[in-house]
C-alpha cells in the first residue's frame, strides 16, 4: 500500500471482507482544506451489513480511518453515499409527516 492511499486502500479492504457482494464496493478519495473525504458506495443490499445494529459497523470503521489518517498526519472523514433507489426515511422527512399527523 502507498503512503498517500493507505486510508482508501484500508477502508476498501475491511468493507470488501464484510459485505456479500465485493466487487459493487467503490471507495472515492477526496482530498480539500478540512482534509481527506472517504466516500463509500456499495451495493444496497449490502447497506444493513456496513451500518450495522445502531451504526455500530460504520462507527467502527469510521475510527479506524481517522486512527489510519493520524499515522499519516492527516483528517480522515468517512461518508456512506446513500444508493440510488432507497427507501430509507430520513429523519426531516418524518418530522414533517408527524407535524402533518399533528394538525
Amino acid at each position: 500500500m502507498t503512503e498517500k492511499n493507505t486510508d482508501q486502500e484500508f477502508v476498501e479492504y475491511v468493507v470488501k471482507s464484510l459485505v456479500n457482494n465485493p466487487e459493487d464496493v467503490v471507495v472515492e478519495r477526496k482530498i480539500d482544506e478540512m482534509g481527506v473525504l472517504l466516500t463509500l458506495k456499495v451495493n444496497p443490499s449490502d447497506m444493513g451489513l456496513i451500518i450495522g445494529k445502531m451504526g455500530s459497523t460504520a462507527r467502527a470503521i469510521r475510527t479506524l480511518a481517522r486512527i489510519i489518517g493520524l499515522r499519516n498526519h492527516a483528517r480522515v472523514n468517512f461518508k456512506i453515499a446513500e444508493p440510488e433507489g432507497s427507501t430509507r426515511v430520513r429523519k426531516d422527512e418524518m418530522e414533517s409527516v408527524v407535524e402533518e399527523l399533528k394538525a
